[in-house]
């Protein structure tokens, strides 16, 4: 067993803390872009739409976010944004 092991637990542990991240308006979410380093809200992204939606920085032209909705599922790729800083209801 490695030290760390104990620490480990089921991802479903996070469920708590990720739900208060992904309730909130996520377009005014400040984002840096993986790319190039520029920081702006995610709404003042460039969005192209087709068989989903892809955010894409507006300096680099870099994809942020990629958001697709299928039948029972939705899929959300984040690669492109470096650092998401989301207010909390304290801040």
């Amino acid at each position: 067993m490695r030290p760390d092991d104990e620490l480990m637990l089921d991802g479903n542990a996070a469920a708590g803390e990720l739900a208060q991240v992904f309730s909130v308006d996520i377009t005014s979410v400040q984002s840096t872009c993986g790319n190039c380093g520029s920081t702006g809200a995610l709404g003042g992204a460039h969005l192209f739409t087709g068989a989903g939606y892809v955010l894409r920085c507006t300096v680099c032209d870099c994809a942020l976010l990629r958001f697709v909705t299928a039948p029972g599922k939705i899929f959300i790729e984040l690669t492109g944004i470096r650092l998401m800083e989301i207010p909390t209801a304290s801040a």
